[in-house]
C-alpha cells in the first residue's frame, strides 16, 4: 500500500472512529446514568460505568406509572403509522402510475404539506378536537399524528412507485388483473422496503412527539410517554438517574424496530426512495 493511500486509511479510520463516539457517548451516558445510586450521581455526575450498579431506578419509573405512559404511546403511534402506511400507499399509487390531468397539481398539493408549520395549525385542531368532543383522549392525536405523516410519505412512496417497471403492471393487465389486483400483487409487494423507510421515520417522529399531546391531553390516565415524562422532574430537584432510566426503556422500542427493518430500510434508501 502507498504512503499517501495509507495516510489517508488512517484519517479516515480516526474520523470514523470520532464520528462513533460523539454520537454513541450520550447514548452509552444514559444508560450507565440509570445504573447509578442518587449519591454516586452527586458524587460523579459525569462518569459513564457506575462503581455500584442498581436497578432500583427502573422499578421506581413503572411504580411513577410509566408502563401506562408507554402503552398510550405503544397505541397511538402503532395506529396513526399503520392509517398512514395504508391511505399513503393507496394516494401514492395513482399519482404516480396513472396519468390524469390532475395528478401534478394533487402530487404537489401533498407535498406541500411538509412546508406547513406545525404550531401554525396547534389553535384550530384544538378547537376542532374540542368541538368532536374527543379532547383529552387517545383518539383527539390520531387526527393530526396522520395528517403531519403523510406528505413525506406519500412523497417517498411516489417516487419509489415510479421506479417499477412498466412491464409488471402491463403483464398483470394481459391476465386480466384490475387497478385493485394490480396494487395489491404486483405494487405493494415491490415497495416494502420504501414502506419500511416510512415506517420507522414516521415511528421515531410520533413516538417522540410533545406538542400536540401538550395541547390536546391533560388527563394522566391518557399521556403519552414523551409527556409523562414530565412527572419525573420534581419541583425543586430531578431524579436524574430515575429519569435516565425511563429514557432508556422509552427508547427502546425505536431500537428493536430499527434493528429489525434495517436491511429494508438502507434497501430503500438505496432504491431511489428518497430522490427529489
Amino acid at each position: 500500500m502507498k504512503p499517501l493511500q495509507l495516510i489517508k486509511r488512517i484519517l479516515l479510520y480516526v474520523l470514523a472512529i470520532s464520528l462513533l463516539i460523539f454520537t454513541f457517548y450520550p447514548f452509552m451516558y444514559m444508560i450507565g446514568t440509570s445504573f447509578k445510586s442518587m449519591s454516586e450521581f452527586f458524587v460523579n455526575p459525569y462518569s459513564i460505568f457506575p462503581e455500584l450498579f442498581t436497578i432500583e431506578h427502573y422499578f421506581s419509573v413503572f411504580d411513577m406509572g410509566l408502563s401506562n405512559y408507554f402503552l398510550n404511546s405503544m397505541i397511538i403511534t402503532t395506529s396513526a403509522v399503520v392509517i398512514t402506511v395504508m391511505i399513503a400507499s393507496l394516494a401514492s399509487y395513482p399519482l404516480s402510475r396513472m396519468k390524469f390531468r390532475l395528478n401534478r397539481p394533487l402530487f404537489l398539493l401533498f407535498v406541500a404539506g411538509m412546508m406547513l408549520p406545525i404550531h401554525a395549525t396547534l389553535i384550530p385542531i384544538f378547537v376542532l378536537t374540542q368541538g368532536m368532543g374527543v379532547y383529552d383522549t387517545l383518539l383527539a392525536l390520531l387526527g393530526p399524528y396522520v395528517a403531519f405523516s403523510l406528505p413525506i410519505s406519500i412523497f417517498i412512496l411516489t417516487q419509489f412507485m415510479q421506479e417499477i417497471p412498466k412491464e409488471l403492471e402491463e403483464a398483470a393487465q394481459l391476465d386480466g388483473a384490475n387497478h385493485w389486483k394490480i396494487f395489491w400483487k404486483v405494487i405493494f409487494p415491490n415497495i416494502v422496503p420504501a414502506i419500511s423507510t416510512i415506517v420507522i421515520y414516521n415511528f421515531v417522529f410520533l413516538w417522540t412527539e410533545f406538542i400536540f399531546a401538550l395541547i390536546l391531553i391533560t388527563s394522566p390516565s391518557n399521556m403519552t410517554l414523551p409527556l409523562g415524562l414530565q412527572n419525573f422532574y420534581g419541583e425543586f430537584m430531578i431524579n436524574v438517574p430515575g429519569l435516565m432510566a425511563a429514557l432508556t426503556l422509552a427508547s427502546l422500542p425505536v431500537l428493536l424496530l430499527f434493528i429489525l427493518a434495517q436491511e429494508r430500510v438502507v434497501k430503500g434508501l438505496t432504491g431511489g426512495a428518497v430522490k427529489g
